[in-house]
């Protein structure tokens, strides 16, 4: 068995669905169970047509015209039409609750935005058995996922994984194609949840270790994990494999892979995730696995995240004190402001920040205890690779910025030993990318 899951932008439309649909024919032979996210933009226009309806104004016209225009195009019979007329009418239903109270809580949210997936599945599978593939829509509750009541963050409960794979090993074996909405489950009381960001991964990675999957495909707009942004590196190419820390550290730091949180049933069983792209499906994609064999090269990829803050904390005070850090750590958490990256000295802690905090109120606090400096507009530079091979890969990425001119402001090795970030300024990032990208890739 191989679970597929695709992506938005490969379900965006009826072409797209079409073309997903020879996809998934050409691997039948490997027993898959498909998880399809949402259609297009279709959760941004929830999200709108819930912001519509906080004002008083109820309309489903942007769904319901593509969805509705998708069924014509695919030629779907009235059974398809008439689900996703019966979804189309609970949703108006919902908004003109919404619109009525005034209030949109997370729970409320959560069945909200299901209503991309439930609706992408039903018309997807109904194209699949009319190109003669036997396939069968369900709802991740139906496919036995459980979640905590966590709304907008749930956690699927340990005890779904064998439900999971109570229900759909059986419909595999009997040769029914499984179509399963990704990002969503029911809590206990039955109410709708959301799996949060990375949701649908999640649901894929999910069912890949539950039912003991041979391979967990994510099928998305490029050919794998780049050695860099395309759009900063235009030689940028694709990775063969990497572990899943270096896919988590990618991620973390900028790179749109996979979100760390979906990684992580596939590392408890050890099961092999492979990034593909569903438009060029020959492309061999990249292979996430626990180990890497052979000899790969000292780095595996090159980040970057810009509109990053950095927060210099400099005290005497630090020298030789215990509680000191401590102090630091509970102002930003009484704040809520978490931190990417740390590097400390005898007495000083460097930090980065996400640039969307309000940092005043917090500066107060720090200046009660040490000297705090606040520069804006900065980028972390993020460098995957053999950290065993630190020395040469510093040596290297420091010599391309003092060719380049650039000062490095703050380094930090990660705890998890694949990663070397560093910080320079946000207008220096792009060719800082493209001159390590010289260094390593291309020399």
């Amino acid at each position: 068995m191989i679970v597929m899951k695709f992506g938005g932008s490969s379900v965006a439309n009826a072409e797209r669905i079409c073309y997903v649909t020879e996809i998934v024919r050409s691997l039948l032979n490997q027993k898959p169970v498909l998880v399809l996210s949402a259609m297009g933009d279709t959760t941004d226009h929830l999200l709108d047509a819930a912001d519509e309806a906080l004002k008083g104004h109820v309309s489903v016209e942007k769904i319901e015209n593509l969805h509705k225009q998708t069924i014509q195009d695919l030629q779907l019979d009235s059974q398809v039409l008439a689900e996703v007329d019966a979804l189309l009418a609970e949703l108006k239903s919902l908004l003109v609750g919404i619109s009525l109270i005034k209030e949109l809580t997370n729970r409320t949210k959560d069945y909200l935005v299901s209503f991309g997936e439930r609706l992408s599945i039903r018309i997807a599978a109904a194209y699949f058995r009319a190109a003669g593939i036997q396939a069968k829509a369900l709802d991740a509750w139906d496919a036995g996922f459980q979640s905590d009541a966590q709304y907008g963050q749930a956690e699927v409960l340990p005890e779904a994984w064998n439900r999971i794979a109570g229900t759909l090993i059986p419909l595999v074996e009997s040769g029914v194609l499984p179509v399963v909405t990704g990002f969503i489950a029911k809590d206990a009381q039955g109410n709708i949840t959301t799996l949060g960001r990375g949701g649908s991964d999640l649901s894929a990675t999910i069912i890949g270790a539950a039912c003991k999957a041979q391979e967990v495909q994510v099928w998305k707009d490029v050919d794998g994990i780049l050695t860099a942004d395309p759009r900063l590196v235009a030689s940028a190419r694709p990775v063969e494999a990497v572990t899943y820390e270096e896919a988590a550290e990618l991620a973390y730091f900028g790179a749109q892979v996979l979100h760390p949180r979906s990684m992580q049933p596939c590392i408890a069983t050890g099961t092999t995730v492979r990034v593909k792209n569903s438009y060029n499906p020959s492309a061999t994609g990249t292979k996430i696995v626990g180990k890497l064999e052979g000899n790969a090269g000292p780095v595996r990829a090159i980040t970057s995240k810009k509109n990053v803050t950095l927060v210099d904390i400099v005290s005497s005070r630090m020298l030789g004190q215990y509680g000191f850090l401590a102090g630091v750590f509970s102002a930003f958490s009484s704040h809520k402001i978490s931190v990417d990256m740390v590097a400390t000295s005898e007495v000083s802690i460097s930090l980065t920040l996400d640039a969307a905090h309000d940092l005043a109120a917090l500066k107060r606090d720090l200046e009660k205890i040490a000297s705090v400096t606040i520069k804006e507009k900065k980028a972390i530079i993020t460098i995957i690779g053999d950290v065993r091979r630190s020395s040469e890969i510093l040596e290297r990425s420091f010599g391309v910025c003092a060719s380049l001119g650039v000062q490095v402001q703050m380094v930090s090795q990660g705890a998890s030993k694949v990663n070397i970030s560093f910080i320079v300024d946000d207008a220096e990032a792009p060719r800082v990318v493209q001159g390590l990208h010289r260094a390593f890739f291309e020399a």
